[in-house]
């Protein structure tokens, strides 16, 4: 099996998958010439890709994380906005990061607010709690002139 590695600084290594374990959880790969800890200690962090005709397909209700880039999220019927990214390891779940205009939005895509993936039409489809998106909303002038981002007029 093939894979790619890709670095923080933004390279990208081909590696071949020579064998693979189960540990505590986990799945070990062991890569054709990474044949030390020193080698192994030069992917930490690497972000593993397999490249897309070479995926395994999935069973219904599953998702690829990169799939999810493109699409548009609808909270209920009411369209939030296009998924520009996802980023890994920032909680339980990956975090969508959905941009409306000038409005970034972060997203968690978890089980419990999930109610469909159409990937054929690109949508997702969530039912998230109440206040979630004005969580991470902008800041109104008055809420940055609180904060002391804007100085403050006369009488306030």
């Amino acid at each position: 099996m093939r894979v790619y590695a890709l670095a923080g600084d933004g390279t990208r290594r081909e590696l071949q998958v020579e064998e693979f374990w189960p540990h505590k959880g986990r799945l070990v790969l062991k890569f054709a010439g990474v044949d030390s800890m020193n080698d192994a200690e030069m992917l930490s962090g690497c972000e593993l890709q397999v490249p897309r005709g070479e995926r395994a397909g999935l069973e219904a209700g599953w998702t690829y994380i990169s799939d999810l880039v493109g699409c548009t999220v609808f909270d209920r019927e009411r369209e939030v906005g296009r998924v520009t990214d996802v980023q890994l390891g920032a909680g339980e779940a990956p975090l969508l990061i959905v941009q409306a205009g000038s409005k970034s939005y972060d997203i968690p895509f978890a089980e419990a607010y999930l109610a469909k993936v159409d990937q054929g039409k690109k949508k997702v489809h969530m039912v998230l709690p109440d206040g979630m998106l004005d969580v991470n909303a902008p800041l109104t002038a008055e809420e940055k002139r609180e904060q002391g981002g804007y100085p403050k007029r006369r009488g306030d």
